[in-house]
């Protein structure tokens, strides 16, 4: 329990106020890669999102590492509920809701975020409504389209 307290520490101060964001968020600092924020749902007590950066290749756009995260706000705890790609494998495929996986994959998996999360802190990512590029819906349906484009 204590990796998942420490990445909902992380993710709080990553994203202090889920509900003043648009639904697509960027991070932007210079000299470092944008850090994509997209909020899926939320709900009383969770918020579930997919935070990314977004890479480019001869296939076109791709998210990695692309995780999807649980954040529940009344136990305080965040999670990894399912990572799509890591390192730009666009098969890699994790996925905690659909599969069940041993302690020590879900373990690998939100150790991976904890050690993430850190790294974008001290980057100096943070997803602050008055800091943030905020990204229109048109937006964001182009980048959706891109990163589909990309999978097929």
């Amino acid at each position: 329990m204590e990796l998942y307290e420490s990445n909902y520490i992380r993710l709080r101060n990553l994203v202090p106020d889920p509900e003043a964001l648009p639904a697509v968020t960027i991070s932007r600092v210079s000299g470092v890669l944008d850090l994509h924020l997209h909020i899926v749902e939320r709900c009383k007590f969770t918020t579930t999102c997919n935070l990314t950066y977004v890479f480019q290749d001869e296939r076109g756009f791709f998210p990695a590492p692309d995780l999807r995260v649980r954040i529940y706000h009344d136990a305080q705890v965040g999670e990894v509920i399912a990572c799509g790609r890591r390192r730009g494998l666009r098969h890699a495929d994790y996925n905690r809701m659909q599969h069940s996986y041993s302690l020590e994959e879900k373990w690998r998996m939100n150790r991976f975020l904890q050690k993430w999360l850190g790294y974008c802190l001290r980057q100096g990512h943070r997803f602050n409504p008055r800091l943030a590029t905020c990204i229109s819906p048109e937006s964001a349906d182009s980048i959706e389209e891109n990163l589909l484009i990309a999978e097929s």
